[in-house]
């Protein structure tokens, strides 16, 4: 599929290049995950002001689990209850912590008008899967079970994430489902990992191996895996899935310069056939990663602005 960049987002990719930054696969995970760190400086926009953020630590097997509570300055309360949003960061089960996405969060929150609760969970290589997974469905859980004390209604409870934690949104609304609960409102898919088999046509593009490349990909999936056999499993790939009915109504945001946009798309569509009320948004000239990068991307905050519009809609 002929990929053209939209100026701003050709302008980011070509300041990217020309800075010179080591490509990840070069990089240990704990050197990969400081670049990324630092990257949010230049990348995404001014923080909005909350009534409230605060730390949570969500109790686990392991230990407990991190987490962070926004809570907007005017959110949608029924009965002095509010939706809320579970969010899941990307970075390819690798990278990426509640610090990476804190502005994408509280902006969430703004547009929603709803709280968000994001959760740091288990990365790999030192957490291989289903550690994350496994992190994810317990803070959910958890999230659902204490909904009143944080202010939740948990009737209105949605989850959500960008590219791996697309990945884990999709894991846990089925795993939610085949467990009988908790009941969630929708989910979120922002430019989703579904089938680590990754033999969907935009994998091998050469117009879409930019900043996310081909190769950073595998080496995301080498960390996160502890084998082969592990594609196969629908808690790696949820696109393995025998079923997609009766999942939430699902908003999936994919990019044209993205490795990840064909498997979007048929995930997309698979929950449409399942009969999955899907809401889609491409984003032609933008590529993976986009979605926070609101301080040089229009369109980033055109995104979280319309996700926002969505997760009102839910009620």
């Amino acid at each position: 599929m002929p990929v053209v960049l939209d100026p701003d987002a050709a302008a980011v990719y070509k300041a990217f290049q020309e800075a010179g930054r080591p490509a990840y696969e070069t990089l240990t995970a704990p050197e990969a995950r400081a670049y990324y760190s630092q990257a949010r400086f230049a990348t995404n926009p001014d923080a909005p002001e909350l009534a409230r953020v605060a730390p949570l630590a969500i109790p686990a097997p392991h230990g407990v689990i991190p987490a962070r509570l926004y809570v907007p300055k005017e959110p949608r309360q029924r009965d002095g209850l509010s939706p809320a949003l579970v969010f899941f960061h990307g970075g390819g089960w690798v990278i990426g912590d509640l610090d990476s996405h804190d502005v994408v969060c509280r902006q969430l929150a703004v547009e929603g008008a709803l709280i968000v609760i994001s959760i740091d969970y288990r990365l790999a290589p030192e957490h291989k899967f289903p550690a994350a997974a496994e992190d994810a469905v317990a803070a959910t859980q958890w999230v659902a079970g204490n909904a009143r004390e944080l202010g939740i209604d948990a009737s209105r409870l949605s989850i959500g994430g960008d590219s791996a934690g697309g990945n884990l949104t999709a894991v846990v609304a089925l795993a939610a489902r085949d467990a009988g609960g908790p009941a969630l409102a929708g989910q979120v898919l922002i430019y989703p990992a579904t089938d680590f088999a990754m033999t969907h046509g935009s994998h091998s593009e050469p117009e879409t191996s930019v900043l996310l490349t081909h190769s950073v990909i595998r080496w995301f999936r080498d960390h996160y895996l502890n084998s082969a056999a592990d594609i196969h499993d629908w808690r790696a790939s949820p696109a393995r899935a025998q079923s997609l009915a009766r999942l939430p109504p699902a908003y999936v945001l994919t990019a044209g310069a993205d490795p990840l946009r064909d498997e979007g798309d048929e995930y997309a569509d698979r929950l449409r056939q399942a009969g999955v009320p899907v809401t889609t948004k491409h984003y032609p000239g933008q590529f993976h990663g986009f979605f926070t990068m609101g301080k040089l991307l229009a369109k980033a905050n055109v995104a979280v602005g319309e996700i926002g519009a969505w997760l009102k809609g839910l009620g």
